[in-house]
């Protein structure tokens, strides 16, 4: 008689191998329907889950869990190693503004909209905002390899994606020690929650990175350099374990060791004879990440909710399009005086906001946790993702080129 182990390491070996597999072929499709492919993985996840019952892995599951954290905090890294900090100087206040201020403005305008719609408690309200509130660099960044446009709107909506993603997670989990400890909002105590997490996160990140790039691509003591790709992984789920374990944003220390990792130049150091090493194997493990976030995203919908709160969720997702994004950009980035926003760049950045792997991953989370009001959170979540995807990253390129901001002579060949 086989062992409770055996069988637990064969199911995760089976569900691993077989949702990768199908990821493959569904990466192919969306190739060749040209559609962003975690809105086909979602899809293929719902075929094979609640259609064919081929996959039944519980949001609350062990290994659902542990795909969730895992995967977001390697996809963060993957997001900071390719923010180049040269690149974002001359459009730093925007950033800023975007990233931290930009979140919040999503979340009350978000929050709103979900109070009355779905007459549930303010911090509910807020939960369920501040979840889709981040932007998502997985997404958009591939969007981008497709579509050239203006690089310094370019520059400002990769770098925005990755910087919210940390910050939404943030707020997320300040929302939720908000929720535990009786649901009652003391704004004064979440902002310095808010304050020591998000600080707390960005230390851990620039000591575990600082350490290890160093060690790595340093000239006479880079010791670690011929395991440069291990070090990278080592980083990554080192800076957000430590974080974790020291109750300060793991999230946001993933993403900072991500930018120190990837800017290593700037401190004189120098990992070049690796970079196409490194780069392959991160872009890879980031792709199979995806996969196994949104297919089984996809596999767990259950329709029955969704269909309950399909009117309310399709309205608090228009809000977050039509009223909360062009509210963060047009609050955040017209006062940018340095850089001088034209309206046509700024209508594009109020378009280009796709949801996706770290609001899929937070939701999954609140389902896993039995937090009340779970199911809406995770209609509202899919509902976001499904309609960003689909309809805002699928038009990108014609909004681009309808605003006059693509780049043609530069266009991607395939």
């Amino acid at each position: 008689m086989e062992s409770t182990a055996t069988e637990a390491i064969r199911h995760f070996l089976v569900l691993v191998l077989f949702v990768i597999s199908v990821g493959m072929v569904s990466g192919k499709l969306a190739s060749w329907l040209k559609l962003p492919d975690v809105a086909v993985f979602i899809a293929v996840g719902m075929l094979l889950g609640p259609g064919l019952n081929l996959i039944h892995e519980s949001s609350g599951s062990l290994i659902n869990q542990t795909i969730l954290t895992l995967g977001s905090a390697l996809i963060l890294f993957d997001g900071g190693r390719n923010l180049k900090l040269s690149d974002l100087r001359k459009v730093w206040i925007t950033l800023s503004m975007l990233s931290v201020p930009g979140v919040i403005i999503s979340v009350l305008a978000v929050g709103l909209g979900v109070h009355f719609l779905f007459g549930v408690d303010w911090i509910f309200a807020f939960l369920a905002a501040a979840v889709i509130a981040s932007t998502d660099p997985a997404s958009i960044i591939p969007v981008f390899k497709q579509v050239k446009i203006k690089e310094r709107v370019r520059e400002t909506v990769e770098s925005e994606s990755a910087f919210n993603d940390a910050t939404g997670s943030i707020l997320t989990f300040s929302l939720l020690a908000v929720v535990a400890g009786g649901g009652k909002l003391d704004f004064g105590a979440m902002t310095l929650d808010f304050v020591k997490t998000a600080l707390g996160g960005i230390l851990i990140g620039l000591i575990i990175s600082g350490l290890l790039t160093y060690f790595t691509g340093h000239a006479r003591h880079g010791v670690f350099r011929e395991y440069t790709t291990i070090v990278m992984i080592v980083c990554a789920l080192s800076s957000y374990l430590i974080a974790d374990l020291l109750h300060v944003s793991g999230f946001m220390a993933t993403f900072v060791a991500g930018v120190i990792w990837g800017n290593a130049e700037v401190f004189n150091l120098s990992m070049k004879d690796k970079h196409i090493e490194t780069s392959s194997f991160a872009e890879n493990i980031t792709i199979i990440m995806r996969m196994l976030i949104f297919v089984l995203l996809g596999s767990q919908v259950n329709f029955g909710t969704l269909g309950h709160y399909f009117w309310q969720s399709l309205a608090a997702v228009l809000v977050l399009m039509f009223v909360a994004r062009p509210l963060t950009v047009f609050l955040c980035a017209l006062p940018d005086r340095k850089v001088k926003w034209t309206w046509r760049e700024l209508l594009f950045m109020c378009w280009v906001r796709e949801t996706g792997v770290i609001p899929a991953a937070l939701s999954g989370m609140i389902v896993g946790m039995g937090i009340p009001h779970a199911e809406i959170i995770s209609a509202i979540t899919f509902m976001a993702i499904v309609l960003t995807i689909v309809i805002q990253a699928s038009t990108t390129a014609w909004v681009a080129r309808k605003l006059g901001l693509e780049i043609k002579e530069a266009a991607v060949k395939s």
